[in-house]
């Protein structure tokens, strides 16, 4: 099978949907919870809602199916159901003991999902993706999103053989399938996201996906699109926000801060991998984007791997 350019970044980010909890409820409601994680979903299984966070101007309206993106927020309120009586104060649970039971025709049914991820991934989807995002299930391109939500509520609910394993596939297939939707239902600001959708440099990119380490000239590059020097640099840079050579390099420095975080690779070999003509090159250009030096980056992500706390 070949790599398309989206998954590979999700494996150099290490992005992973996790599914964190959910309520069922039925007659009106209200949620109100501070959000610890920098990105995270809110997927409206059954019912309807209206979702609020900090920093936005009107809420959201959630029908069934939708989703909303909350990147690098610190509360959401989420309010819901009909009736005459008080809404009564839902207390959001890392658990799923409020979901036994619920009744998918009558109950407002709400689960979340913590989108875990590296700083480097952290970085990238803030820039890509809006402070508060909605992804609807009735477009035709999120066509997958209802099924998957649909499965993810079996399983959660239904205690089966497996269950457990099932819920982590759904969490990240869900993810998934949020991303897809989002990138065909919005208006994507200049950046990685954007690039990775664009039919016509796609060629290009692949080859720099693919050959991080090689010296792309701009000519050989436009030529695989069948472009101009000129109208390629200028296309790129509009669609991915940074010139050609400039996107090349900050993915190699995705790749190495790979390397260093997950296997033993001396900083020497890696810089002659990804292309830099010694390891003092490589050493400074990592540290102009990462902030430190190759060993110190290894030493302090294993440092906080050690001592995270367990998910």
């Amino acid at each position: 099978m070949v790599a398309d350019p989206l998954s590979e970044v999700f494996d150099v980010v290490k992005i992973r949907g996790l599914v964190s909890g959910g309520f069922a409820v039925r007659g009106p409601w209200v949620a109100r919870a501070p959000i610890e994680d920098p990105l995270k979903l809110i997927a409206m299984v059954y019912g309807r809602s209206r979702l609020i966070a900090d920093g936005s101007d009107r809420p959201i309206e959630l029908e069934a199916g939708d989703v909303a993106i909350l990147n690098n927020r610190s509360w959401l309120e989420q309010e819901g159901g009909i009736g005459d009586e008080p809404r009564r104060e839902i207390k959001p649970e890392e658990n799923f003991a409020r979901l036994v039971g619920a009744d998918r025709g009558t109950d407002d049914v709400v689960i979340g999902v913590a989108v875990d991820i590296n700083p480097a991934g952290r970085a990238l989807m803030l820039q890509a993706l809006p402070p508060l995002g909605h992804v609807r299930a009735l477009a035709a391109t999120a066509r997958n999103l209802r099924g998957t939500l649909d499965r993810l509520f079996d399983e959660v609910t239904g205690n089966r053989l497996g269950s457990a394993f099932a819920i982590r596939q759904y969490g990240q297939l869900l993810l998934l399938n949020v991303l897809r939707a989002y990138v065909d239902q919005a208006q994507l600001p200049p950046g990685w996201l954007q690039l990775l959708t664009d039919e016509r440099l796609r060629p290009a990119l692949s080859l720099m996906h693919a050959q991080p380490g090689r010296h792309w000239s701009l000519e050989e590059l436009a030529r695989t699109v069948a472009m101009s020097r000129t109208s390629f640099a200028v296309r790129f840079r509009a669609v991915a926000g940074v010139p050609p050579l400039t996107y090349l390099n900050r993915w190699r420095m995705l790749l190495a801060q790979r390397a260093l975080r997950d296997g033993d690779v001396r900083v020497g070999s890696l810089a002659a991998e990804l292309g830099y003509a010694s390891e003092s090159a490589f050493s400074t250009a990592f540290k102009r984007e990462v902030g430190v030096s190759p060993l110190r980056y290894r030493y302090r992500v294993r440092d906080e791997v050690t001592h995270a706390p367990s998910r």
